[in-house]
């Protein structure tokens, strides 16, 4: 169906044939409406960041944390696929108990010392109850501490409700801690950011711009002067507490770039696993833009401007592209000024407090 006549929006990826419905790595398009015309057109050309939290099923939480928590899988396989649907860890010792009003049931269930030596007061009748009363609310999963073993009934009672049941050597807390901490970073905001992204002494730098423009050509510079390279063309980003936007590269193209005329490189092997990194905090934004299209460079710097990642305020910057000029150089600088401000120093500021200093004493500057 042809979208209306009025301007509407779609997808695309850059480089490649139009397709309307690509979800990832893309820039915005505008549908033009004159018949005689191009049918599409890019409008500003701006990376977008695409804002999402993935579904979190108890079979990832196993995959991915099973190392790392040691985690053991007793019962209940059928149940893999439920979804946690929040980020931390409850004790069920008052639904044990039969006190069912405000059970967190969305949450995974961590069993101690405290429960377990309780259900072992607990008549066997009576026992079955509870847990046909703890597994009728439906919790992801049960995660046993200390490597306690589940009784014989509370492992028919999590087959039958397809309930994961897992044991884990770690003591409750030291569980529950590294369990929430594993949750939280699976449940935070993702996207995708059309750019290249090094490291340059600390300082995680996004360097966005149109296709052709130079990026990976100023990456490749910036890693021959000893920098790392996370990721080129496409930035994988993840907020962190709220906090923080990391950024990464697909597992898939990790350590290696695309140069025109060259093709496919791998950083590692050429200049040595110091110039690649996994992932880095993006500290700045860099916008690479054809000279004749910035229509105000900023001469001073006093005044930071800034530029939304994943609803996070990130520092940017511009930097006009005219031939003859060291892009490279420019975008290491831009970072050791970025790393001077964030230690408190800002040169703009300090030579504008000088002017005004001999301005009020009357001298002439």
């Amino acid at each position: 169906m042809s979208p209306p006549r009025s301007e509407c929006t779609f997808r695309i990826v850059p480089r490649r044939r139009l397709r309307r419905n690509h979800v990832e790595d893309c820039a915005f398009v505008n549908w033009l409406p004159n018949p005689g015309g191009p049918r599409y057109q890019f409008a500003n050309a701006q990376p977008i960041t695409r804002m999402k939290r993935d579904a979190i099923t108890v079979e990832r939480f196993y995959k991915e944390n099973s190392d790392a928590l040691q985690l053991r899988l007793s019962a209940g396989a059928g149940g893999l696929k439920h979804d946690i649907p929040e980020p931390t860890v409850n004790r069920p010792g008052l639904v044990l108990t039969g006190f069912t009003k405000y059970f967190a049931n969305k949450r995974v269930q961590a069993i101690g010392n405290a429960e377990a030596f309780y259900l072992k007061t607990v008549p066997a009748r009576a026992r079955a109850q509870r847990y046909e009363l703890f597994f009728s609310l439906r919790p992801p999963c049960v995660v046993f501490s200390r490597n306690l073993k589940p009784d014989k009934l509370f492992l028919e009672a999590a087959e039958a409700s397809n309930t994961p049941i897992f044991q884990c050597p770690f003591i409750t807390m030291k569980f529950i801690n590294l369990a929430t901490l594993a949750l939280e970073l699976m449940f935070a905001p993702r996207g995708t950011e059309l750019g290249s992204m090094v490291d340059i002494l600390g300082v995680g730098v996004l360097i966005r711009g149109e296709s052709g423009i130079g990026k990976s050509e100023c990456v490749l510079a910036l890693i021959e002067r000893g920098y790392s390279l996370v990721a080129d063309d496409v930035t994988k980003v993840t907020l962190v507490d709220g906090r923080d936007v990391v950024g990464t590269s697909a597992s898939l193209t990790r350590d290696h770039m695309e140069i025109r005329g060259i093709g496919i490189i791998n950083v590692a092997a050429m200049f040595g696993v110091k110039s690649i990194r996994k992932e880095k905090r993006i500290d700045l934004v860099v916008t690479l833009k054809q000279w004749e299209h910035v229509t105000d460079v900023d001469r001073v710097g006093m005044e930071q401007e800034y530029v939304k990642v994943l609803g996070l305020d990130v520092p940017h910057i511009t930097i006009p592209v005219r031939p003859g000029r060291d892009l490279a150089r420019l975008i290491e600088v831009a970072a050791f000024q970025t790393k001077l401000k964030m230690s408190g120093y800002n040169a703009a500021k300090e030579l504008n407090d000088r002017l005004v200093a001999q301005i009020a004493a009357g001298d002439k500057p």
